[in-house]
């Protein structure tokens, strides 16, 4: 299972970043990093998969002897909030670039260069 689930992020990463080298839009861009983000997600769930394992709930019965890690997946929540924040800030910042240069494409966008 580990092995599907790291393959799973390997190509979730290497799309996402070759998205971000090949593209000529904006729009194009913030929808690659997304992708690339989103393997982290992946992989912050199967750091926290126990084969067997059980949800961490207190209850009066006896502990199991194996559990599924809550702070792992409190974190791939945390990762979800903050993915989404970063791709509405990216595509505000698409919009404003689009109404000032009239173009997506970073290479049109001349008066950014130094």
């Amino acid at each position: 299972m580990t092995a599907l689930a790291y393959g799973t992020v390997a190509v979730l990463l290497v799309a996402g970043l070759l998205g971000v080298v090949t593209t000529r839009n904006l729009i194009h861009l913030v929808g690659c990093l997304a992708v690339a983000q989103s393997s982290t997600y992946v992989l912050l769930l199967a750091v926290g998969l126990r084969s067997g394992g059980r949800a961490p709930v207190a209850t009066g019965a006896p502990p199991p002897t194996a559990f599924v890690d809550p702070v792992v997946q409190a974190l791939a929540l945390t990762d979800v909030v903050v993915g989404a924040v970063v791709t509405a800030l990216l595509l505000a910042l698409a919009i404003q670039a689009h109404k000032r240069f009239r173009t997506l494409d970073p290479r049109d966008m001349r008066s950014l260069r130094g």
